[in-house]
């Protein structure tokens, strides 16, 4: 069975004052749905903040005041969400992980597969594909060649990344909750921005569910 998930990069979210958050994972990957506790939201939010905060000296003033944290997040040009899509195989065991620099911002570039491109998918882990007929071969990391590929049907790849869709719809939606709670302002704005800048809400073309 073939799994694929919304994931953010935790390491942003150490020693983070302003709301409640989770210990980071073991592999500093928090998978992003409609489940997560208030904890695990606020792990997800602190990632998101503070990754698009670039001006430290604003960040310190702001370390305690989640509602200017949240602010900031509204106010950047672009959010950029690290981490990415985990690919999973369970009959096989392989796990592919999000390369660096090939955010969460980027999940629907997985579509040009269909169009039999070879998109580049990060570093440090490397993936790389390569298409097989009917099939697209996802090496997890191509500095480590030793283990299985994990094998994608090309045409299961709309309903795997339909899945993705779904799981983030259900992420925004407990985003919406946590922002009632912890940045009532900007509750609507916090969420209408994610969804253009993570471009969750149109559907995943070809994905019947």
């Amino acid at each position: 069975m073939l799994i694929m998930e919304p994931v953010l990069e935790t390491y942003e979210a150490t020693d983070f004052a302003p709301w409640p958050v989770v210990d980071p994972p073991a592999d500093h990957l928090l998978p992003l749905s409609g489940r997560l506790s208030v904890r695990e939201l606020g792990t997800a939010m602190a990632v998101l903040t503070s990754y698009n905060n670039s001006d430290h000296k604003r960040r310190d003033l702001d370390s305690k005041d989640g509602t200017a944290q949240v602010r900031h997040l509204v106010t950047t040009e672009c959010v950029i969400a690290p981490g990415g899509l985990l690919i999973r195989d369970t009959e096989t065991g392989t796990t592919a992980s999000p390369g660096c620099c090939f955010g969460l911002e980027n999940w629907r570039d997985w579509l040009v597969l269909m169009d039999g491109e070879e998109p580049w998918l990060g570093h440090d882990p490397t993936p790389r594909v390569e298409h097989v007929g009917a099939i697209v071969r996802l090496w997890p990391d191509v500095d480590r060649l030793e283990g299985l590929p994990i094998e994608l049907p090309r045409a299961l790849l709309p309903e795997l990344l339909g899945s993705v869709r779904n799981q983030l719809v259900g992420f925004l939606t407990c985003v919406e909750g946590w922002a009632a709670r912890y940045a009532p302002p900007l509750a609507a704005a916090v969420v209408a921005k994610l969804d253009e800048d993570l471009t969750i809400g149109a559907p995943v073309p070809g994905c019947r569910s």
